[in-house]
């Protein structure tokens, strides 16, 4: 899918019907947190995924599942990742749930939209958006100050200031966004079969 050419899916097609799919920015940010939060149980996912995207959950949950992986990932396919313990794992440098005011606050200056009153903003769009935003905004400032990595010949002073930004935006939960993803089909999936529900 290209987003410059093609029109963003309001459905997806499993076994031959088309489904409605909830588009909105709001099903995938509620998604992300929900898959995020450890307090709910796999089960439990599988479940809260299904009865948030579909207003008619389809029969064939396997295909229901990975139809919501899909449109999550923006209908890109992902490497996935070949990383194990002690290999460079890119840091989460974002937050819906604790960066949400930074994350308002840029879409309004940015682009002068009102997550709040906006009615309907395609998950696809609110990426592409957010993925753009301009260094001026603070949310970019801080996802730079927990991406960077501080050299050691850096000076002491400015070794300190980037310590003390990091320390301060800290994410409580850190995980890169192929381990979301990650998480994300293991927590739906496991190991390509359907947990049970």
């Amino acid at each position: 899918m290209n987003i410059l050419i093609d029109l963003l899916p309001r459905q997806v097609n499993i076994d031959g019907i088309d489904y409605d799919i909830n588009s909105d920015f709001r099903t995938s940010i509620l998604f992300e947190m929900m898959v995020q939060d450890n307090d709910i149980g796999n089960k439990e996912k599988i479940v809260q995924a299904l009865e948030l995207y579909y207003p008619v959950i389809p029969e064939n949950l396997q295909e229901a599942i990975e139809k919501i992986i899909w449109f999550y990932g923006c209908g890109k396919e992902v490497e996935k990742g070949k990383g194990g313990e002690g290999s460079n794992k890119a840091k989460q440098i974002y937050s819906f749930e604790y960066d949400d005011d930074y994350i308002y606050a840029a879409f309004l200056n940015q682009y002068g939209i009102d997550l709040q009153e906006i009615e309907d903003l395609h998950w696809w769009k609110f990426k592409a958006m957010f993925k753009a935003l301009k260094e001026d905004n603070e949310i970019v400032k801080i996802m730079g100050y927990r991406a960077m990595t501080i050299p050691m010949d850096m000076p002491k002073d400015q070794k300190d200031f980037y310590r003390k930004m990091k320390k301060l935006h800290e994410i409580p939960r850190s995980k890169s966004e192929r381990e979301k993803i990650n998480a994300i089909e293991e927590a739906l999936m496991g190991n390509g079969i359907l947990h049970d529900i």
